[in-house]
């Protein structure tokens, strides 16, 4: 039997709702565009890492990008499809555990705040090895001090000439 409009609409707005993924337990294993895939040990793969090496950076943003078209796929399957109310159970589950994994991935991407950070912190310390030199009189532009050249009058043990 058909699943009735009224189950659809439930069905729908369990996937969409706000913070449907709490407690939802990812996928052990998803056919995405035909190929099975082992979710659950993927994302815990590349999640026990800080930061996505980026030898694997293309292969999780292609998992990614197919976990979202699956999603829509199912999700369209669910809107529009001649599912049972139970096949409209799974399908639901299976499109929460597929946002589950999506957030799991998404939240490694500081790799690229990373590297931003290390960027903004080399930058930093050569502003302030460039303080430290003119102001300690090493100046790379040739000047002989931090007065641009003139020492004020002044012998090198303070006295005056």
């Amino acid at each position: 039997m058909n699943v009735q409009e009224y189950q659809r609409k439930q069905l729908l707005e369990r996937v969409e709702r706000e913070g449907a993924t709490v407690g939802t337990a990812i996928p052990e294993e998803i056919d995405v565009q035909g190929e099975a895939i082992d979710l659950r040990s993927f994302v815990f793969e590349i999640k026990r890492r800080e930061t996505v090496p980026p030898g694997d950076r293309k292969r999780v943003k292609q998992a990614k990008h197919n976990l979202r078209r699956e999603r829509k796929q199912r999700r369209q399957r669910l809107e529009s499809g001649s599912v049972s109310y139970e096949e409209g159970e799974r399908i639901a589950e299976t499109i929460v555990g597929i946002d589950r994994a999506l957030e799991a991935l998404e939240s490694l991407e500081p790799s690229d705040i990373e590297s931003e950070k290390q960027a903004k912190e080399a930058a930093d310390q050569k502003r302030w090895m460039t303080f430290l030199k003119q102001a300690l009189g090493h100046d790379e532009t040739g000047g002989a001090g931090p007065r641009g050249g003139t020492d004020g009058g002044r012998d090198s043990h303070g006295g005056t000439r």
